[in-house]
């Protein structure tokens, strides 16, 4: 499965919150899962329960930050494929080719 997911703080007095992100996205390189992280979201594939232990060390990473946490989670459950992290990519980009040939 692929799990796209974000989490944060309430923030700190400047609204900042890259240093308890920064704390959760240690956690899934970490983890040993494939992983990709962009500007909104980290995306992680595994098992069912490996992801799902990766995301709550990654929101309990964020405890001695603020009080609160927010999460947000996108899963795409696909059985059995492996290599979803980047096939889709590839699969997008060679149908953005047909289009344009």
């Amino acid at each position: 499965m692929l799990v796209a997911f974000s989490v944060s703080t309430a923030g700190s007095d400047e609204g900042y919150v890259h240093e308890a992100v920064a704390a959760a996205v240690r956690v899934v390189r970490d983890s040993g899962l494939p992983n990709h992280t962009d500007a909104m979201f980290t995306t992680i594939e595994g098992t069912w329960d490996e992801c799902m232990s990766v995301v709550k060390q990654a929101v309990d990473a964020l405890a001695p930050y603020g009080p609160r946490v927010s999460l947000v989670l996108k899963a795409d459950i696909f059985g059995e494929r492996k290599g979803e992290l980047t096939g889709k990519l590839e699969r997008l980009e060679t149908a953005l080719e047909q289009l344009e040939a």
